[in-house]
């Protein structure tokens, strides 16, 4: 039996946000508080020390109710956020899909912001141009490319975000509820690309509401609730406990 190759380890992380207890309506009040230091925060606990490995070719889920501190974690491995104790290493190429719409100018055409998302992601124009018939292919999109995607709906926001993300194969694939706003046909669709990067040894990090689609889809999976880690494992096992738990 061989080991498994390791492709991201988090170790211990946990983040503090400081939250104003003041409403402060403009900056320049801000300003003005904060230099004579009556500015006053409440430290509030996004994620408490959370350990945990991906391994190569693995599709991990992760659950917990809103508020729980999924997308901080997310966010983190990203290499958005620094977390405040704790690290973070990741092996190779990471693509995020964090937020809809992340990385996308609104003003540009969905063709402009191919390639502007592309550079955002870490690819060359050259790269996008070798991949374009195949983006515009998967995102069905063909007869909207020259459209500002400020008109676009969310399930279209979707289908461009995930065919840029997916089309050069990463090493890491993070995915955040977005496959939720899509229609039903273009869900299988994705889900049927992100079997096939796993079979090719990408690994992907799942978070969805969606109890029977992580089932469906993860071999292992963890539940954070109120930024603390409640249990890591076995697939079925985390669902049935989320399960018993939650509903």
């Amino acid at each position: 039996m061989t080991n498994k190759e390791i492709i991201a380890n988090i170790e211990d992380v946990s983040m503090q946000f400081n939250l104003s207890n003041e409403k402060i309506s403009t900056m320049k009040e801000y300003f003005i508080r904060r230099l004579r230091g009556k500015i006053s925060y409440n430290e509030f606990w996004a994620l408490k020390n959370i350990s945990f490995q991906i391994n190569r070719g693995e599709l991990f889920g992760i659950l917990g109710l809103n508020g729980a501190g999924k997308s901080t974690l997310l966010k983190i491995i990203a290499g958005v956020l620094k977390p405040t104790y704790g690290s973070i290493s990741v092996k190779g190429k990471l693509a995020p899909l964090i937020e809809l719409g992340a990385g996308f100018d609104a003003e540009l055409t969905a063709r402009e912001n191919i390639f502007l998302n592309g550079a955002v992601l870490g690819y060359s124009k050259k790269q996008m141009r070798e991949n374009f018939d195949e983006i515009v292919s998967f995102s069905e999109l063909e007869e909207f490319l020259d459209v500002p995607i400020k008109n676009f709906s969310s399930g279209m926001y979707a289908r461009l975000g995930f065919s840029i993300a997916t089309v050069t194969k990463p090493d890491i694939l993070i995915v955040d509820e977005i496959l939720s706003v899509g229609d039903f046909k273009f869900q299988q669709k994705c889900e049927s690309k992100i079997r096939q990067m796993i079979s090719d040894g990408t690994s992907v990090i799942l978070v969805s509401h969606s109890l029977d689609q992580i089932r469906n889809m993860c071999s292992r999976g963890l539940i954070l609730e109120k930024g603390e880690m409640v249990t890591i494992g076995d697939i079925d096992e985390v669902c049935n406990f989320y399960y018993q738990k939650y509903s």
